[in-house]
């Protein structure tokens, strides 16, 4: 009985140990041949309605890594008569952490052929926010969306929860066993000096 536990604790932890599978083409092609102008698609694609405005962003390449060009493209059009916006946006980031307060400008991006484009470049893989400011109306508006650069694995901290549990559960059996053990231990003395 033991053995098939330790079995079945075994087979639960190499479930939870998954490796990531790595993406090496994108319609075909190599994709480390790609860079931030190749035509692929985005590796994120989000349209959404913020106020008086239906705005669509992407970014591009399809797998941003670190210490190569980037770009995101947003597009800002007024829901009533699906004119674009035709201010300035500002782009800024920061690291996705519940504790980073430091945000640094990317840069302020005027309209160019309906699109606003905006470079990037990180020296390090992580978990970023990139935020879009603008004003219409004198009303200030703000769209952030998650970049991600690299290899950051998602399933990391999903990982980490089930083992932890299942070391609990295993060093709960553990004392629970010995416990039983030495109660019936006792219980077979008690019973010897009767």
């Amino acid at each position: 009985m033991q053995k098939i536990r330790l079995l079945l604790l075994l087979v639960v932890v190499q479930t939870c140990i998954v490796t990531p599978a790595f993406a090496h083409h994108v319609l075909g092609r190599p994709s480390y041949s790609l860079n931030e102008d190749s035509n692929t698609p985005p590796s994120m694609q989000v349209e959404t309605q913020i106020g008086k405005f239906f705005v669509t962003y992407m970014v591009f390449p399809a797998f941003p890594r670190a210490n190569e060009p980037g770009r995101v493209n947003l597009y800002a059009s007024r829901i009533d008569n699906g004119k674009p916006f035709d201010g300035q946006i500002t782009f800024s980031v920061r690291d996705d952490s519940w504790f980073s307060s430091d945000e640094e400008i990317l840069g302020t991006q005027p309209i160019d052929d309906g699109v606003f484009r905006q470079g990037f470049q990180f020296n390090n893989d992580g978990e970023y926010i990139i935020t879009a400011r603008f004003e219409a109306d004198g009303e200030p508006y703000a769209i952030d969306f998650p970049l991600t650069i690299g290899d950051a694995s998602s399933s990391t901290p999903i990982t980490v929860s089930v083992i932890i549990i299942v070391l609990f559960l295993a060093s709960i059996n553990i004392i629970k066993r010995k416990q039983l053990l030495r109660a019936k231990i006792r219980a077979g003395q008690e019973d010897k000096h009767a």
